[in-house]
């Protein structure tokens, strides 16, 4: 039997790290294993950290058991590909040390420190002009800037700034190293020329540039496994570690969103949309994150906060197991009878609505039973993240094909309600672990290129990406038509809502 050439591809998310093994010459997924972790318990309102070590300890634990799986022997691996939860802040002294725990991208206790990085530029649209984003509570700059304020015995002690996913690398490789698409959800990055920002980099500290670690470009391998990781892991030295990314980043490679045309959408506790340019995408309105991706192009991205979360809340409510919920749902029409969700539960991101609740409009006799209420949830979070997909529709981003992935992508009612909101072909993937494969085909593809091909990112996507075509939905003409005027309606509601909602998170102290 010939010697495999075996991938590893990893997920370290914000509830559990996962590892698929991959082999190299059909794409086909050997083995997965997986191992769970929690937030540090206790914090203030808002707080959100994890100790990195967690993550080092379940991508240990996740490996093994992928690799038992696949029953693999360690010369098969040749190489390894690290997808991470986003713009995470990791402090790092001299030593190589963790100073603090690491915050994480839903932690929202800078938002004062937001503010002020922008005054400085006189505004978040001077800013985006400078940098291409603007600087939102989740992303890293600010992080940065509140251990600067909050902890100064901290902050003198940093000597490098790494995102999850480039902990991950260091740990393995012992290489400190950042590439461009996990880079640009930082804010502290120049989307455009794919270079730090100066300015931005300054407005938190004079002597922040020389803490950032050096950018990579998406092909360049962060490095080869360390002795000490290498015998933790039963693998050898040889193995090549690629550039790895943010998973945003891994799961439009996983889905195979490698080119124009081609557009994303996760439907999970969050919903995210995001697409494949071939040129920087900079909303100046900042509705739209202007990010690079792990293939060195572009990846103009949507985040909503509320998708599933709203309708596991619905579901729960009624005492329904999933089944149960869709087929509830399914009693209702179209447009559920006028009965509509504004699914801004505790604020709302796109649009930008801190202060948002939600608010169901229509309720009357005829729509108060739960089969309206669970579909005008579907609905109502698909319209918000509609309209995320239409600012990026008019900022030149055309999507030919939605490719659905998370929990709300194995409903088919749902799949069906996204393809008529959308108006577009939706269409879902036979491996549904998108950030894993796809931080296993980036490694593929970067090992490959070291032995000399020139083989592109969308030839590996091409070639093993693969659709399950029967759960294709296409849009239904009259659906379409019904959607559109409740879009415009959720719309009408969000700017009327507008000013009543800091009104009403005063009035009941949230």
């Amino acid at each position: 039997m010939a010697k495999r050439s075996l991938i590893i591809g990893i997920d370290s998310g914000t509830q559990s790290t996962k590892a698929l093994v991959v082999d190299a010459k059909s794409g086909k997924v050997l083995g997965a294993g997986s191992a769970a972790y929690d937030l540090i318990p206790n914090l203030p309102p808002g707080a959100k950290e994890q100790h990195p070590e967690d993550w080092t300890d379940a991508t240990t634990k996740a490996i093994k058991a992928a690799l038992k799986e696949a029953k693999a022997v360690a010369s098969e691996v040749v190489a390894i590909g690290v997808s991470g939860q986003q713009h995470g802040f990791v402090p790092l002294d001299a030593a190589g040390k963790v100073i603090r725990p690491a915050k994480l991208w839903c932690d929202t206790v800078t938002a004062k420190e937001c503010q002020e990085i922008m005054a400085i530029f006189g505004g978040d649209k001077a800013l985006i002009k400078a940098a291409g984003n603007a600087v939102l509570p989740g992303f890293t700059a600010s992080k940065i800037l509140w251990l600067k304020k909050n902890e100064p015995k901290n902050f003198a002690q940093l000597a490098t700034v790494l995102l999850p996913h480039d902990y991950l690398n260091w740990w393995l490789t012992g290489n400190a190293c950042m590439e461009y698409g996990d880079a640009s959800g930082t804010a502290l990055l120049d989307v455009r020329r794919r270079v730090w920002c100066p300015p931005a980099v300054a407005a938190i500290d004079p002597g922040l540039m020389s803490k950032l670690p050096k950018l990579t470009s998406s092909d360049v391998p962060a490095g080869r496994l360390t002795a000490k990781t290498a015998e933790l892991l039963g693998l050898s030295t040889d193995v090549l570690v690629s550039a790895g990314g943010g998973d945003n980043m891994m799961g439009a490679i996983g889905t195979g969103n490698t080119r124009p045309g081609v557009v994303t959408a996760s439907f999970g506790t969050s919903g995210t949309i995001y697409a494949c340019s071939d040129k920087p995408v900079v909303d100046p309105t900042g509705e739209i994150a202007a990010f690079c991706d792990s293939t060195n192009n572009w990846l103009p991205l949507l985040c909503t906060m509320n998708v599933t979360v709203a309708t596991e809340m619905v579901r729960n409510d009624f005492k329904l197991d999933h089944a149960e919920f869709e087929k509830t749902a399914a009693h209702a029409p179209a447009g559920c009878d006028g009965l509509i969700l504004l699914p801004y539960l505790e604020g709302e991101r796109t649009p930008n609505v801190p202060d948002g609740t939600g608010a169901f409009f229509g309720v009357r006799p005829k729509t108060f039973n739960a089969g309206h209420f669970a579909r005008a949830t579907m609905e109502g979070v698909t319209l918000g993240m509609n309209y995320g997909l239409r600012r990026m529709t008019s900022l030149g981003v055309k999507a030919t094909q939605v490719r659905a992935t998370g929990g709300g992508a194995k409903s088919k009612l749902w799949r069906q309600i996204m393809a008529d909101i959308f108006n577009a072909e939706v269409v879902t993937l036979k491996v549904s672990e998108g950030a894993a494969y796809g931080a296993a085909l980036q490694a593929l593809w970067c090992w490959r290129r070291q032995q000399g091909e020139t083989v592109s990112m969308a030839e590996i996507t091409d070639q093993f990406v693969t659709l399950n075509t029967q759960e294709t939905a296409t849009p239904n003409e009259k659906a379409v038509a019904v959607y559109a005027e409740l879009q415009a309606l959720q719309d009408r509601l969000g700017r009327a809502l507008a000013p009543v909602f800091p009104i009403h998170r005063k009035l009941v102290g949230g």
